[in-house]
Formats: structure tokens, C-alpha cells, sequence
């Protein structure tokens, strides 16, 4: 597995990134040599902020967490990448090392538990033409985290939506 380390306001000392390449390393377990796993290193204000990304034939596992510190930071994540592996498994056999799911975890003592999800609203709506400037008023004015309008400028269906640090994020669905 390929680890890349990179940092955004913040000095990431040797010794962080030793213990980080040595415990990102053991997801090998999972994965095969083409694997790459990206870990983003940032300061927020005054929290530590990490981002792990693993990447591999397809597939994407993905953890975010904020903290006083990025060695607790590696820490909390690895847990979340290593739930999502073993919740879709299952799904995704094929893509993994074999035999790699044989329940000798990580970073649990015991299987982790997974509660069903399934949809339970539905709603449809018919989409009109706006502009993008329409689309954040709509957002502010509704309430939601996230607002899905059709792009008058491209014609393309695409979600507003608010993200954590306060912005707008904009995904174009392109079919």
C-alpha cells in the first residue's frame, strides 16, 4: 500500500509520520498493492484535523476526525476506515485481499454490530431552471443542509449544499 502524507498549517514532525505510515501500513491487511491511502494533515483554529482516505480498485473508505492532536487523531480514524471495510466486505470481496475479512480485526477486540439502514421518506419533485445565486437563496430560505436544482447556465442537475466549515460546496451531476 502506497501512503501519502500531506499537511495544510501544520508541521508534521518525523515522528508523527513514522507512527502514522506504521499504523495506515497495517490496512494492508486489506488491500492490495494498489492501494493508496492519502492522510491529510490540517490545523483548524485550534483543533488538529486529519483526513484519511483509502483508495483502492474502485473504492473509496474515508474518516474525518478533529481533535486536540493528530496522534489521537490516527487513532480515532483508523477505527472508522476499518468499520467501513468490514461493513461492506461482504459487498466488495472480490476487491479485497483474499481471505482478508476473516474476523481478526485491527482495531476492534469483538465484530462490530451494524444496524440495517433503509430509505424511509421519499420525496419527488419537479425541477425548474435557476441560476446558482437562486438556488444559496432557496438553501438559507428552506433550512436544509443541502438544496437539489436544475443549473440554468448548464443545464445539469446539481446539489448545493452547506459544508462544515460554514461554506457552500456545489456538486454538477454530469449524464
Amino acid at each position: 500500500m502506497k501512503i501519502e502524507i500531506n499537511s495544510k498549517n501544520y508541521a508534521i514532525s518525523d515522528k508523527l509520520k513514522d507512527i502514522i505510515e506504521k499504523k495506515v501500513g497495517k490496512l494492508d491487511k486489506y488491500f492490495n498493492d494498489d492501494a493508496v491511502a492519502k492522510v491529510n494533515c490540517k490545523m483548524e483554529g485550534q483543533l488538529c484535523k486529519l483526513e484519511l482516505t483509502v483508495r483502492s480498485r474502485g473504492l473509496f473508505y474515508r474518516a474525518e476526525v478533529s481533535g486536540d492532536n493528530m496522534y489521537e487523531n490516527i487513532d480515532l480514524a483508523l477505527p472508522k476506515v476499518e468499520r467501513q471495510i468490514v461493513k461492506y466486505g461482504d459487498k466488495f470481496y472480490t476487491r479485497l485481499k483474499k481471505d482478508s475479512l476473516n474476523r481478526d480485526y485491527l482495531f476492534f477486540d469483538e465484530a462490530p454490530v451494524f444496524k440495517p439502514t433503509e430509505v424511509v421518506k421519499k420525496k419527488s419533485f419537479e425541477l425548474e431552471p435557476i441560476s446558482v445565486e437562486d438556488a444559496m437563496v432557496f438553501l438559507e430560505t428552506i433550512g436544509n443542509n443541502f438544496y437539489v436544482f436544475l443549473n440554468r447556465e448548464t443545464n445539469n442537475v446539481n446539489v448545493l449544499y452547506r459544508r462544515n466549515d460554514g461554506n457552500l460546496g456545489l456538486i454538477e451531476a454530469i449524464y
